[in-house]
């Protein structure tokens, strides 16, 4: 399958300038999790980055995540979506949106299997999607993110991520909002990754 193939069943894949690769952006009005976090005002969701900005500024955007999100089910999708990430060495699942069901999930680990040689990082407030954590390829990180600000890192998962008014982890505030050299996110050994609330 050539590239031009697979993004007539993908739909393109999106490129934040910030982040060393390309990632998937889905629609976050039909997060699952994420739909009732945003009424709590305690919650990273609340304010969703994903709601605003040029996510709502551009009509094209929000077509576009919707057509990517009908495409998971369609036939072909998850070689496509290899095809796609095969050269990049690293690779983020859902700039915007989440895991819509366990057969996502399968998906993407599918398509982490067949991009042996690039990392992924797929962060997820989805518990109920979450995979057996024998099933997760070495090259993808699932992070597992708390659920409301302040909060510590779950324990019934690896992987996390929390959200702090306090302190962080994470240097992109203090490089022009890049994640520049650093790649914990992708990085297993990091166990959880602490951002600041912005």
């Amino acid at each position: 399958m050539l590239v031009k193939e697979a993004r007539k069943i993908t739909d393109s894949l999106t490129r934040t300038s910030k982040m060393p690769g390309l990632s998937y952006s889905l629609p976050a009005w039909a997060c699952q999790t994420g739909a009732k976090l945003r009424k709590v005002k305690t919650s990273p969701c609340y304010g969703c980055y994903a709601l605003k900005g040029n996510y709502t500024r551009y009509p094209a955007i929000k077509i576009a995540q919707y057509r990517r999100l009908a495409a998971i089910k369609i036939k072909g999708w998850t070689r496509a979506m290899a095809v796609q990430i095969l050269k990049q060495k690293y690779f983020r699942w859902h700039d915007a949106g989440d895991v819509q069901s366990h057969e996502h999930m399968a998906k993407i680990i599918e398509v982490c299997k067949l991009t042996p040689n690039t990392k992924h990082w797929l962060p997820t407030q989805e518990r109920q999607y979450l995979p057996k954590p024998e099933d997760v390829p070495a090259n993808l990180v699932v992070r597992f993110s708390s659920p409301m600000i302040d909060q510590g890192p779950v324990k019934s998962w690896a992987n996390t991520s929390t959200v702090s008014t306090k302190s962080r982890t994470c240097p992109a505030p203090d490089q022009d909002n890049a994640c520049g050299s650093c790649r914990a996110c992708w990085d297993p050994l990091v166990k959880n990754i602490e951002y600041g609330k912005h």
